[in-house]
């Protein structure tokens, strides 16, 4: 069975374009011009807070291997398919949905997968406030969730299908549903009081108390998703062939690069991690695929329109 994921519902992709003016599309030699990087809004959407995580990374990629990188942030997730399917982008930092996309699309393949204490794996989580009588699933019955951004993968597609298996229907027994586009506007609905329970990765929860976010050790976890593949870097499938080598040998290298500090290193969420695999399995993906298929289009569809309603 091929499971299909499409694009019919990417938030502002008639927008995609707005923040890549400077992007050029091409696709020569990484030696003479840079490479355009676009990146998921994973900081709540800002273009300096997700600046601020990557960065250190491709400049020590950059450092290690000659290579130029131009790095932007896209307006969603959706954007970022786009772009890549126009050739507007060279090199994305993506989710597994959003890979997905681009995969069954043709525009994308992986280029490289974080490690982190021997792992390539990340979780969804569902949480609420410790004061809340919420402690399962099943207790959201009749209440507020937030979710991020509808092609987001913990934020959203990981919990609907939690949601699912747990008995809960989404559209039907939920009270209410509020997509605020990214981790940290979904945490921060929960933290003041404007939802029962958010819906968010546990790197983006992390990265709140890492950087003491008021209100961020008030929440616990209601739930807790199986290990889902890491946030993966892929590359254009239209770059040259000796490029992509040369990207896969960077990533793959950057770590144990002379002059590159562990700090540099930097994952999903601007968390230092280990290095980088590029020769990740692309099969690994198949198991979150299977998952991701209960969140059909026409319950995405039906849970937009709940969400749309106030």
């Amino acid at each position: 069975m091929k499971l299909k994921f499409k694009t019919a519902f990417l938030p502002l992709a008639a927008l995609a374009f707005a923040g890549l003016a400077a992007c050029s599309g091409k696709s020569g030699d990484a030696e003479s011009q840079p490479l355009h990087v676009l990146l998921i809004p994973a900081d709540g959407g800002t273009e300096s807070g997700t600046l601020a995580d990557y960065r250190p990374l491709f400049d020590a990629v950059g450092k290690s291997a000659g290579i130029t990188f131009d790095l932007k942030v896209a307006q969603s997730y959706g954007a970022v398919v786009e772009a890549l399917c126009s050739g507007n982008a060279d090199v994305a930092f993506v989710g597994p949905v959003t890979y997905l996309q681009a995969k069954q699309r043709n525009c994308a393949q992986l280029l490289a997968v974080g490690v982190k204490d021997g792992q390539s794996v990340y979780y969804a989580g569902l949480f609420a406030p410790k004061s809340s009588a919420i402690n399962t699933i099943a207790d959201l019955k009749g209440k507020d969730v937030a979710l991020g951004d509808v092609n987001s993968t913990s934020s959203f597609a990981y919990p609907m299908a939690m949601l699912i298996e747990a008995g809960v229907d989404p559209v039907k027994d939920l009270k209410a549903l509020r997509l605020t586009g990214s981790h940290a506007n979904s945490l921060a609905a929960l933290i003041e009081g404007r939802v029962d329970a958010a819906a968010l990765s546990f790197d983006s929860y992390d990265k709140a108390v890492r950087e003491g976010v008021p209100g961020a050790t008030g929440v616990k976890v209601i739930a807790r998703s199986e290990p889902i593949p890491y946030p993966p870097l892929v590359v254009n499938t239209r770059l040259p062939e000796a490029t992509k080598q040369k990207l896969r040998d960077a990533f793959e290298g950057v770590a144990k690069a002379p002059g590159i500090k562990p700090e540099m290193i930097r994952g999903y969420g601007g968390a230092q991690i280990d290095g980088y695999d590029a020769h990740f399995p692309p099969e690994k993906f198949d198991g979150a695929a299977r998952k991701l298929a209960l969140v059909s289009d026409e319950l995405k569809g039906e849970i937009l329109k709940k969400a749309s309603q106030r």
